[in-house]
């Protein structure tokens, strides 16, 4: 194995973007002889892992390595995937030795053959003796000259149980085969790792994946009993954080639930407030095609950090319609006053943040580059959620209100 790492100017500094500097190298390094699998790669922000990372398992080695090339045909058909290759390899050249029948009418045995041949060619310990203070051991084996090729196999001869010298290849068969390098297992079971790059301006790793899981591997399935496809990689590391997130994000909103229904001393009313979440999602995703985004790992943290900042400016309006109430004012008057009289404190509690956030998305360093998709969900996310809040929490509220869900707000002594 050969490793080439060169180092290259730092984002602010060249004009290339590095992905293209790969695909360069690559194209010109081109197809290199002797070479099992050639690997270029990079350094990558979001999940660890490559793009694919497809294991098979099962339990004929043959079959593991014919499905592997299909899965490496197969997504090689795709425009954008590149440095496939897969873990399991041809190993040395060897002998394979297989006892023929007629070798028990002689009195040998497989473990007799084995035994003598190994003996012959590796040696077996037969004395040892000390010199002084070493201790020196004595190995009996053929001499050099009559175990250096292949044809010196053909030409041992076997001890028989009388004593009796019996060619080799009288007692067994003699085949010349290559076994594997390396054989990996999962759990005790043979596995096989396929992996490969993808250009992401090009082509998409987890569609190809998708339409993988319709179309290929229940075809590999039935054409190799037995088999069975595990993914790996990006796409496993993903799907755990997005369970992750999911699942905190829950806990999150029903904390925020909790907390405002004890605030509010109603079930419905947090509701309200909390009606706003789902709009700054549109926010969100204007946001990353304005910047020119993918919506990656980083934007959806983004979003659940979004969750609990949006909720503020929803908060404000829904507290001046309840003390509106309190001092007996319409519900439909006192949604018209909320928005008015709210509105520039929402507009400037909004503003700030994004304020804040604005030079973090104006920024080119390679550093930041991780953090600017989770920038752009907060600060687009916030916009969209703060223009639509003014309109649609006073209008949800009043809603609710018509068919008494609310309950009914102490009006006020003064």
């Amino acid at each position: 194995m050969a490793r080439v790492i060169a180092d290259i100017l730092s984002g602010e500094v060249r004009n290339a973007h590095l992905e293209e500097f790969r695909q360069i190298w690559r194209e010109k390094a081109g197809l290199m002889a002797d070479v099992i699998s050639t690997t270029f790669a990079e350094p990558t922000l979001g999940p660890g892992g490559r793009a694919f990372d497809i294991r098979l398992i099962g339990g004929d080695l043959d079959d593991l390595k014919s499905a592997a090339v299909d899965v490496k045909n197969w997504l090689g058909t795709f425009v954008g995937v590149t440095d496939l290759n897969d873990d399991l390899r041809p190993g040395k050249r060897e002998y394979q030795l297989k006892l023929k029948d007629s070798a028990g009418v002689l009195g040998l045995n497989a473990q007799t053959l084995t035994n003598q041949v190994r003996a012959s060619f590796q040696g077996i310990k037969v004395d040892e003796f000390p010199v002084g203070a070493e201790t020196y051991e004595v190995d009996l084996r053929l001499i050099a000259n009559n175990r250096g090729d292949s044809g010196d196999l053909d030409q041992l001869s076997i001890i028989g149980p009388d004593g009796a010298l019996v060619p080799l290849d009288v007692v067994a068969n003699i085949n010349e085969t290559r076994g594997w390098a390396r054989i990996n297992r999962i759990d005790g079971e043979r596995s096989v790792n396929i992996r490969g790059d993808v250009q992401s301006e090009i082509a998409n790793a987890q569609e190809i994946l998708t339409l993988a899981g319709k179309d290929l591997f229940p075809e590999l399935e039935k054409r190799y009993p037995g088999l069975r496809v595990d993914i790996q990689g990006q796409s496993n590391e993903s799907a755990k954080t997005g369970q992750s997130i999911v699942r905190n994000v829950l806990l999150g909103m029903i904390g925020i639930y909790m907390l405002l229904a004890l605030q509010f001393r109603g079930y419905l009313a947090p509701i309200t407030v909390m009606s706003v979440i789902p709009t700054a999602l549109i926010g969100v995703v204007f946001g990353h095609m304005a910047m020119g985004l993918d919506l990656t790992l980083p934007s959806i943290i983004g979003m659940a950090s979004l969750f609990g900042v949006v909720v503020n400016d929803s908060i404000l309006l829904v507290v001046f319609i309840r003390d509106a109430r309190a001092h007996n004012i319409p519900v439909h008057v006192a949604a018209k006053q909320a928005g008015r009289a709210r509105f520039r404190p929402i507009l400037l509690t909004s503003i700030t943040t994004i304020a804040g956030l604005l030079p973090l998305l104006a920024e080119t360093s390679l550093q930041a580059q991780i953090l600017i998709p989770l920038a752009t969900s907060l600060a687009f996310g916030l916009t969209s959620a703060t223009m639509i809040a003014i309109f649609l929490v006073p209008a949800i509220y009043c809603i609710l209100d018509d068919f008494n869900a609310l309950g009914e707000v102490e009006p006020s002594t003064e």
